[in-house]
């Protein structure tokens, strides 16, 4: 039996990504949050766990982030990390923090004007500096699928392979992924890091042959791990060399999984 593990941001969705840099104001588009966590062994990126346009763009602009996160008793999980990081942990190291809900509903604001979907991405967060006890950038991101995604998917069903996702992205947008594409609920694991991913793949090795299909430095461990590691260049971004390291195969299109024989 063969299963199929695939990464969600860049890999199934096409994502857009706003994030704001805290020390000067600025937001960008072009940087990579996994890039960001990884200059840094103390920063760890932390995924919110609800709905961006329900929740967070109508918090009051003027709290502070833990104000917000510790009143709304408002889920969250670290989603990427160099070091393993206690979620319980990151409450009291931004006690102090003075960053506000305004500085992640400007980067929800950015991603809505551009017109990707919030709700099949990551939805917002933040990348923390542990040592220092500072937020250093908030971020949302949205996604569109790319459109060879059904196709692909079917045609693995089709040869009997099971499809699973394995991602850093919040349960409910990958919930809604998975309804989209026809894969049962069960066969999502959400806001995986870097080392659950490895975990995943390896239970699912008991069972299956594996092969995992990623995009960044998050999916690293996965790769390896996995009977046939992927990488998929469709997002347009030129991920690190260790992740080129990791994959028996680099493809520049989804599609491009069907051709290979594992």
């Amino acid at each position: 039996m063969k299963a199929v593990v695939f990464d969600n941001s860049g890999t199934l969705i096409k994502r857009y990504r706003a994030i704001k840099d805290l020390r000067n104001g600025v937001i960008c588009d072009n940087v990579n949050s996994i890039d960001i966590v990884d200059h840094d062994k103390n920063r760890a990126l932390v995924v919110l766990q609800t709905d961006p346009s329900k929740c967070i763009n109508k918090a009051r602009p003027d709290q502070t982030i833990s104000h917000f996160l510790s009143k709304n008793d408002v889920k969250f999980d670290v989603s990427y990390s160099d070091v393993d990081i206690e979620k319980n942990k990151i409450l009291n190291a931004i006690k102090n923090d003075k960053s506000y809900m305004r500085d992640v509903q400007d980067t929800y604001c950015t991603v809505v004007k551009k017109h990707y979907n919030v709700h099949i991405c990551s939805g917002s967060g933040f990348i923390i500096n542990m040592k220092s006890g500072k937020i250093e950038f908030t971020i949302t991101a949205g996604g569109k699928i790319f459109k060879e995604v059904p196709y692909v998917v079917n045609q693995l069903k089709n040869r009997g392979i099971k499809i699973f996702i394995a991602s850093g992205d919040r349960k409910t947008s990958l919930e809604q992924l998975a309804e989209f594409i026809n894969i049962p609920k069960q066969n999502v694991f959400d806001t995986a890091s870097s080392r659950r991913k490895k975990e995943i793949v390896s239970e699912l090795k008991k069972k299956y042959k594996v092969m995992m299909v990623g995009n960044s430095s998050n999916d690293v461990l996965a790769l390896k791990e996995a009977d046939v590691g992927v990488l998929t260049l469709q997002q347009g971004e030129i991920p690190p060399e260790k992740v080129h390291g990791s994959a028996d195969y680099v493809i520049k299109n989804i599609k491009d999984v069907l051709k290979i024989d594992f």
